[in-house]
């Protein structure tokens, strides 16, 4: 393992709820053991990539209601493809060489489960999204 690999790893952080079994499919174990430490090691730049989003696209979202701030996360996030390449982008960036290729072998599927746990870590930090914080 090379030192790239071996300080990427280590700046993960650990999620005990984040098990891997054997009885897994492998992209469910590409999940637990890389993309769930990924997003949680790179949220504050998520917030911050989704507030700048919001300023640069849609400055009514502070006056939206908390359902229409959900769909406005879950629709940037599935629907605007350069938004949505620069969010993969944030997180393929911090995988090691042999994850990556793991990646490539399936990455539709691993996309879809990326972006899901993004816009769930976006939902569960949707008050740092607020005007206030946001300004």
């Amino acid at each position: 393992m090379n030192q790239r690999e071996n300080d990427l790893l280590e700046l993960r952080p650990e999620i005990p709820s984040a098990r891997v079994s054997d009885n897994m499919s492998l992209d469910e174990q590409f999940q637990n053991k890389t993309l769930r430490p990924v997003v949680k090691l790179q949220n504050e730049l998520l917030v911050e990539v989704f507030k700048n989003y919001i300023k640069k696209y849609k400055n009514g979202y502070y006056s939206f209601s908390v359902e229409k701030k959900l769909s406005f996360i879950e629709n940037a996030i599935q629907r605007d493809i350069k938004f949505r390449n620069s969010l993969k982008g944030i997180i393929i960036g911090q995988f090691t060489v042999a994850e990556y290729l793991i990646y490539i072998d399936n990455s539709s599927a691993l996309n879809k489960r990326m972006m899901n746990i993004v816009k769930e870590r976006m939902f569960s930090n949707i008050q740092l999204l607020e005007h206030e914080v946001a300004c």
